[in-house]
């Protein structure tokens, strides 16, 4: 797993990989996926998409994080980004919200495809907790080691980035952005996406629906003298 994924790697996502994949914890989480592998259980997303975020949001470009909690854990939807699936798979309800925040945020148009590479490939980290999931188990592989690994990202780009925003969606996004450095980052706390959470809001955090979080985002870009994030995604022809 080590030497595999950081070869696909550059810059300061290597050199932390390449800390990160030598320590106990993480000897033990591969040999978690190997017994699971070994059992015939079935993982997602595959093996090849585990790291995706990380190769398609170089460390050196990112400006905004979107923190998910699990993969999704059924057949054909995970591809290893937060919140997204691949073209052709149905929308998930949580992404259905989102796009009906960015069209009444932003006025944009919804998309037919939940595929939000394009995001990633702009700058967004688009981050999972936990990296993998068994198929059908929600949370399965969470207090396997993954939720340390990722954390361990999260406060790289605190300490060693300047001006990101961390869009930080339902409870357990809040708790993972708790630590993040308010004086050099954007924190937005929202409620989840989610139908059972997207119109409820909180002491500390307002309601994901109406939130206008994005062009919230866009508007603290700008003022850090970066380009803003282009949220609209293009349906394939």
């Amino acid at each position: 797993m080590a030497n595999k994924i950081t070869d696909k790697l550059e810059g300061q996502w290597k050199q932390h990989f390449d800390l990160e994949m030598s320590q106990d914890y993480m000897a033990q989480l591969r040999g978690f996926l190997k017994e699971e592998i070994a059992q015939e259980q079935i993982v997602y997303p595959p093996k090849e998409l585990w790291f995706n975020a990380f190769q398609l949001t170089p460390f050196e470009d990112i400006k905004a994080v979107i923190v998910g909690q699990d993969p999704y854990h059924g057949e054909g939807q995970a591809h290893g980004l937060s919140f997204s699936v691949p073209d052709g798979i149905k929308i998930p309800p949580s992404l259905r919200n989102i796009y009906k925040e960015l069209n009444r945020d932003l006025g944009l148009s919804i998309p037919k495809t939940g595929n939000l590479e394009s995001w990633a490939k702009q700058g967004v980290l688009l981050l999972n907790a936990s990296l993998t999931v068994r198929a059908g188990q929600a949370g399965s592989h969470s207090k396997q080691g993954w939720q340390r690994f990722t954390n361990s990202c999260i406060q790289l780009i605190n300490e060693h980035k300047r001006g990101v925003v961390f869009l930080a969606w339902g409870r357990f996004a809040h708790d993972v952005c708790s630590q993040v450095d308010t004086s050099k980052h954007l924190v937005l706390k929202t409620s989840h996406p989610s139908p059972l959470g997207a119109t409820k809001s909180g002491k500390d955090f307002t309601a994901f629906m109406g939130s206008g979080c994005f062009s919230e985002a866009n508007r603290y870009l700008l003022e850090q003298g970066q380009k803003p994030i282009n949220w609209q995604i293009q349906d394939l022809e």
